[in-house]
């Protein structure tokens, strides 16, 4: 309905917990915001791993039935947006196969940029795919590891795979966690009493209890088992690339990822905004809810007082009946509705975090001006996203992006604003601290830390024969 990159994924991970499938239920339940697909557990007594998987919200696919029949110690879980695959219940994870090496069941959060090409060599060799989700080549490569333990033939099937990835993973006995060696997607390591929890986020980590002890380290193989937790570092080093998007849209303000507070992150976006793009205005209006963080640093800088002039419908569906007799706009309006008192005749500023199409965005600012307002300035609280992301976000194409065809002065007569003014890639890289050389800025930068995939180059190609306003227009 928004128009914004679409989350990626979420996986949560227990260890030794008497109530493992229920703390993972709770786990996904935080997470739900990193995807609203589908929703997964798979849990193990020690003897048998068992698995649930369903379409549509945790809270809708979980009762307490469904995880009565989780029974064990420890579980994994997974939400899915659907980055590579369609959008079915045959994608939906933890994936669960039974192989040589025994039951094993997996969840991903990320993207494989050779997905593709190791898929295709795994077919001619008599394997039998039965989904189209990239994640399924990291099973195949599992089972038909030669390799004597557990351990050593997930190395093996891990290593031969390129891109992003932060995987859980549980066996008959054990809980595995791995995170590829740039580190592009979140992965974090807590402790619940005598329990050891892994995360997408920690947001997922302080509704159960839990207690955060670190991240797991790109690059890192974790495994937790009754002996206690091992770290294996067996792949070569290579440098740092966590995902900025993060910061800027993704992870919950509550949370922390990869070290760093987002609420504290995206507020500190919101100042250098300030700073950096200031206007004589009124009164600070947010996107809710990922413009409010930034909004508050924006207010906090400048000295113009914050209001909520946009009130934000948190219960809209992923479906909804629209009225045969057109409504303009109505695609936003059932999501956001401006507050009159706040915006008639005032000067607003109205900060997002992101521009992507444009084409919601436009239609923001003509809802403000239709509430009365006599300028609206848009001010973005991160650089114009000009190229697609490879590493487990779901981006439109090249052409699609608006910044990257259109000036900032074209982007302001598109959203049709008295002026538009985005965050520096200096400002976005100062506002996340002394670690600023270890984040991936492709989307901003179009340069690539991993080589992006062969048969994906029409992503960032322009439509040359097609006018690239019309598209954007749709």
């Amino acid at each position: 309905m928004f128009d914004k990159f679409k989350d990626e994924c979420g996986v949560f991970g227990i260890f030794g917990h008497a109530e493992a499938a229920n703390m993972t239920y709770l786990g996904l339940y935080a997470l739900q915001h990193r995807g609203q697909e589908s929703a997964g557990i798979a849990a193990s007594d020690g003897k048998q791993v068992r698995i649930s998987r369903a379409m549509g919200y945790v809270a809708d696919t979980f009762d307490g039935e469904a995880l009565a029949q989780l029974p064990g110690r420890m579980a994994i879980g997974h939400v899915r947006y659907s980055t590579a695959g369609e959008s079915k219940l045959a994608n939906a994870q933890p994936i669960l196969i039974d192989c040589a090496h025994g039951q094993i069941a997996l969840g991903h959060n990320g993207n494989l940029v050779n997905a593709r090409e190791l898929r295709d060599e795994l077919v001619r060799h008599g394997s039998i795919f039965q989904s189209t989700s990239d994640t399924e080549v990291i099973a195949h490569l599992y089972a038909r590891s030669k390799a004597a333990t557990i351990e050593d033939a997930i190395v093996e099937s891990v290593a031969r795979v390129q891109g992003a990835f932060s995987l859980v993973m549980l066996t008959r006995d054990r809980l595995i966690a791995v995170r590829d060696a740039h580190g592009f997607r979140p992965l974090a390591l807590g402790r619940l009493d005598d329990a050891y929890v892994v995360a997408s986020e920690t947001c997922a980590m302080d509704l159960i209890g839990a207690t955060y002890v670190r991240d797991v380290e790109p690059g890192e193989v974790l495994i937790v088992s009754a002996d206690g937790v091992r770290s294996l570092k067996p792949f070569p080093p290579a440098p740092l690339a966590h995902c900025i998007f993060e910061h800027v849209y993704f992870a919950r303000p509550d949370s922390y990822v990869f070290g760093r507070s987002v609420n504290e992150v995206r507020t500190e976006l919101g100042r250098v905004l300030a700073r950096e793009q200031p206007v004589d205005a009124d009164v600070v209006v947010p996107v809710p809810d990922s413009g409010v963080c930034a909004a508050m640093g924006f207010h906090e800088e400048s000295g113009v007082p914050l209001r909520m002039g946009l009130i934000r419908n948190h219960y809209v569906g992923r479906t909804f009946i629209q009225p045969q007799q057109s409504i303009r706009h109505f695609g936003v309006k059932v999501k956001l509705n401006p507050v009159r008192s706040i915006l008639d005749g005032k000067r607003v500023i109205l900060v997002d975090d992101s521009i992507v199409r444009g084409t919601t965005s436009r239609k923001i600012v003509r809802m403000v001006r239709a509430a009365g307002a006599k300028e609206v300035h848009v001010r973005i609280s991160c650089p114009p996203t000009i190229s697609p992301c490879f590493y487990g976000v779901d981006t439109p194409r090249k052409a699609e992006l608006i910044a990257a065809t259109h000036t900032v002065e074209e982007i302001r007569e598109f959203l049709e604003a008295d002026s538009v003014a985005y965050l520096s890639l200096e400002g976005l890289l100062s506002a996340v601290g002394t670690q600023r050389n270890s984040y991936c800025t492709s989307c901003y930068t179009g340069n690539y830390p991993v080589e992006i995939p062969r048969d994906q180059t029409t992503y960032l190609q322009l439509a040359l024969k097609t006018d690239t306003a019309e598209v954007i227009a749709k």
